[in-house]
């Protein structure tokens, strides 16, 4: 009996990791679906679906997960606010409340969430400090989880390796 194709929704494909995920899933055989706020900006290869949807506004992620196997949360609220105020500590709460209660509706199969080293018992800055409450913010919620905890990431194009250069620099 062949295994049906599985689809799975990328957050965050036009960072390092995601964009590189997303070549990774299609070479292995998955339906590959992506969101973006603006997606003209968002290349993805051929076969790659797109989706407009902001993860601070809930019912846009409605259509994007329909019929989603695994979903690969990716993203993180350190731009400049947009029309959402507030800090990136509260965009970011907004944000996996959004994806968790949309993937709970939509039936979503199990949520891959990329996070940071720490515990909330150690001494860490407000942007570590929310990605681990992302984290508790998407297991609260009725779909599984799994947490992956990376303390840098570093590759060419990737905004740790900009920040990075910049220094050195």
């Amino acid at each position: 009996m062949t295994k049906p194709i599985q689809t799975v929704l990328i957050t965050g494909a036009s960072g390092y990791i995601g964009s590189r995920l997303v070549h990774g899933l299609l070479r292995k055989g998955y339906r590959v679906r992506c969101i973006s706020r603006d997606p003209q900006k968002l290349w993805v290869p051929k076969g790659v679906e797109v989706f407009h949807a902001d993860l601070l506004a809930s019912p846009s992620l409605d259509e994007a997960l329909k019929g989603v196997d695994a979903a690969y949360y990716l993203v993180h609220s350190m731009e400049k606010p947009r029309k959402i105020k507030g800090s990136f500590v509260e965009r970011d709460r907004l944000a996996a409340q959004n994806f968790s209660d949309g993937a709970a509706r939509a039936g979503v199969g199990r949520i891959i969430y990329l996070g940071a080293l720490g515990q909330k018992k150690d001494k860490l800055s407000d942007h570590l400090r929310s990605r681990i409450e992302v984290g508790e913010i998407l297991q609260r919620g009725p779909v599984p989880v799994t947490i992956f905890q990376a303390a840098i990431i570093i590759g060419a194009g990737g905004a740790s390796f900009q920040m990075l250069e910049a220094l050195v620099d």
